[in-house]
């Protein structure tokens, strides 16, 4: 088994995916090795590719400036998320492309990132449909385990400022 199919088999994306289907995904893969600090993409950006982490870590960050009924340009960005080895990010990029909805920034230094092109990925799942589908219901449970842990986030939020009045 090639060296990213064995990385892409620890990805929660990639999860019940056979060993050709895990060679199939990684002939797409390009290595990205990032410093701390440095910001893989930036919110409101062109999405165009999914990441996985290899190794190290990925703050995902909003700007608070986008969703405030204030208007403070110089807000710092606020961390949402903190994703380690064998989780995915961009994911959103494989469903439509939109703009990015948020910035990705690594906080660990060597922070080592598998980048799969949109539509060289989509195009594997075409010529395999089981892979495609797969992926997709896999995409399907990513997303919405991160949606329930926003509106949790969100309603936290909420319930903090109604105490607080």
């Amino acid at each position: 088994m090639p060296k990213y199919a064995k990385i892409l088999k620890q990805a929660d994306i990639f999860y019940k995916f056979s060993e050709t289907q895990l060679e199939l995904v990684a002939n797409l893969c390009k290595e990205h090795v990032y410093s701390t600090g440095e910001f893989v993409f930036f919110e409101r950006t062109k999405s165009d590719e999914l990441y996985i982490i290899v190794q190290g870590v990925v703050d995902i960050l909003v700007n608070p400036a986008l969703v405030s009924d204030k208007l403070i340009d110089d807000q710092p960005p606020i961390t949402i998320a903190t994703l380690y080895r064998g989780q995915s990010f961009g994911e959103i990029a494989l469903v439509d492309q939109g703009l990015r909805s948020a910035t990705a920034r690594v906080a660990q230094d060597k922070t080592q990132l598998l980048v799969i092109p949109r539509d060289e990925l989509r195009d594997v799942c075409e010529e395999h449909p089981q892979l495609g589908y797969r992926l997709m219901l896999n995409l399907a449970a990513d997303l919405a385990l991160k949606i329930r842990s926003t509106d949790l986030q969100i309603r936290e939020k909420l319930l903090y400022n109604q105490v607080q009045k």
